[in-house]
C-alpha cells in the first residue's frame, strides 16, 4: 500500500471522481459530452473519444487534489495513458489525485430485491496489474431495490468477500452496497442494510 495515498485518503479533503463509465454506458456519458451515437463507428473508436474526454478532464487546471481526493478509472483507462504517463501514474504524480479501478463486470440479474455483482472470474491477475500500475483502491457496486432481507444479505456477504480478495492483494476496497434512490421501501431497505453492514 502507498503510504501516500493513504495519507491523503485518511486526512484530505475532496471528492471522488467517478471516471469509470463501462462499455454500457460509455454512448450516453459522450452524449451528454456533446458526441452523438452517430459521429463514431464501433467500441474502438468510442473508447478512444471516451478516453480523449477523460484525459481533458483529468488535465484541467480545476482537476488537482485541491478538490478531487480521488478518481475512480475504467480498466481500460488504467491501461492507458494520459500526457505520457499511466493513467494511474498521471492522477497520482502529476494531480496528486488518489487513483481507483472500477472492478466489478456489472450487476448480475435482481433477485430477492436486490442485484448481486456478476462474477469476477480475473480479478487476482486484475489486481495485480492495477497495483503495478501504481492504484491505491477499488470500488465494485451492488444494488439494493427492496427491503428484503436475504436480497441484502446476498449483496453485504458478497462485497465483503471480495473486499477480504482486494484487502489481501494490497489495495483497498470502496465496499458500495448502493440503496436505489427511487426504492419504495427505500428507508426499511437502508435500516436492514446497516444492520447487516454493523453485523460484519
Amino acid at each position: 500500500m502507498n503510504r501516500e495515498h493513504f495519507k491523503a485518503m485518511n486526512s484530505g479533503r475532496g471528492f471522488i471522481a467517478a471516471l469509470d463509465q463501462s462499455g454500457g454506458s460509455t454512448p450516453k456519458a459522450l452524449g451528454l459530452y456533446g458526441i452523438d451515437e452517430g459521429s463514431y463507428s464501433g467500441d474502438e473508436q468510442m473508447f478512444d473519444l471516451v478516453h480523449q474526454m477523460r484525459s481533458r478532464i483529468v488535465t484541467s487546471p480545476a482537476f488537482t487534489g485541491d478538490r478531487v481526493l480521488g478518481a475512480i478509472l475504467f480498466e481500460m483507462t488504467m491501461d492507458r495513458e494520459i500526457e505520457g504517463l499511466g493513467s494511474a501514474a498521471y492522477l497520482w504524480d502529476v494531480k496528486k489525485v488518489v487513483p481507483f479501478l472500477k472492478v466489478d463486470k456489472g450487476l448480475a440479474d435482481e433477485a430477492d430485491g436486490a442485484q448481486v455483482m456478476k462474477p469476477m472470474p480475473n480479478l487476482d491477475a486484475l489486481l495485480t496489474r492495477a497495483k503495478d500500475k501504481g492504484v491505491f483502491g477499488t470500488k465494485m457496486r451492488s444494488v439494493i431495490t427492496l427491503a428484503n432481507k436475504a436480497g441484502i444479505d446476498a449483496v453485504v456477504k458478497q462485497q465483503f468477500e471480495i473486499g477480504r480478495q482486494i484487502f489481501a492483494a494490497g489495495l483497498v476496497p470502496i465496499i458500495e452496497p448502493e440503496v436505489d434512490i427511487h426504492s419504495p421501501e427505500k428507508a426499511a431497505a437502508e435500516t436492514l442494510l446497516k444492520a447487516a453492514l454493523l453485523d460484519r
